[in-house]
């Protein structure tokens, strides 16, 4: 299903001017989930008001920032993840080890992007392990991310390989949903099967919400993923297009809100969360 966003809201929209804010929204809790090439690997964590874990189990989030597989904070999603905590949800925002001078020596062929997605396996699986002590239901797990950070997200999910040799095994690496905000399959991926999108589908992909600005260059990977995946029978997408709209556009007001508030939406449709969205439509100029 493929709807364009900006449509949505458009009587609401018609007269307003926005202020484009970037990252902001507090801090969560961090915790430290692993170690790779040498360095301390964090998350931090968002829990809804009074929430007590001995006493329920809420469905959990865990998303990855974007940042091209090179950079990128955790400032990224500490909206998205203050947000839906208020909303009920107990929310992660991961940090992984990124391309560059930390990353191992590979084989010609052989893609960098790899210790992004095995750090990322590992996050969800400290996240599920350590679902008591979050409370958390380990079985209902939603997943994703921005650009290189959905990249990652589906990856991690979808692929059976690069596991962390030191991770528990008995943890699998099944969600429910995915957020992915313009997720980037790229097509020179198809040069290592590891990190390709398209060597990893099945037809029954959990729900997933995406969002993408029509203008996005990273689009044509998407466009590519999403035919082959409507091409094996898959109807758990529902696509939401920003017209007019570059890459990363949802990082910014308005589009930020609104992409919450459908995300939201997305959420409740699927038993993940009740109720309507708290998020108002933003009307400030400064």
């Amino acid at each position: 299903m493929k709807r364009y966003l900006l449509a949505l809201f458009a009587p609401a929209l018609a007269t307003q001017a926005f202020a484009q804010k970037g990252f902001d929204g507090p801090t969560g809790k961090p915790y430290t989930y692993k170690t790779s090439a040498g360095v301390e690997r964090e998350m931090e964590i968002f829990f809804p008001k009074k929430h007590d874990p001995t006493k329920s189990q809420v469905p959990g989030m865990i998303l990855f920032h974007g940042g091209g597989w090179t950079g990128g904070t955790l400032s990224q999603f500490r909206v998205a993840c203050a947000y839906f905590a208020s909303r009920g949800l107990v929310c992660a925002t991961a940090e992984y080890q990124m391309l560059g001078k930390e990353s191992p020596k590979l084989p010609q062929g052989v893609s960098k992007k790899r210790v992004c997605v095995t750090d990322a396996k590992s996050a969800i699986r400290w996240f599920k392990q350590n679902a008591g002590e979050l409370g958390i239901d380990p079985a209902r797990i939603i997943t994703g991310g921005g650009s290189a950070g959905g990249h990652i997200s589906a990856l991690a999910t979808m692929n059976p390989g690069l596991n962390d040799p030191a991770d528990p095994k008995d943890i699998d690496m099944k969600v429910v949903a995915y957020l992915w905000f313009n997720p980037a399959f790229a097509p020179e991926d198809n040069k290592d099967s590891e990190i390709d999108i398209l060597t990893h589908m099945k037809a029954d992909l959990p729900p997933a919400v995406v969002f993408f600005g029509d203008k996005d260059t990273w689009k044509n990977g998407w466009d590519t993923a999403h035919a082959k995946w409507k091409s094996i029978g898959t109807k758990s997408i529902e696509l939401h297009i920003a017209e007019g709209q570059p890459h990363s556009f949802f990082n910014k007001d308005p589009w930020r809100t609104l992409t919450l508030i459908e995300a939201d939406k997305f959420l409740v449709k699927h038993g993940l969360l009740t109720g309507e969205p708290t998020l108002k439509i933003p009307t400030s100029t400064s």
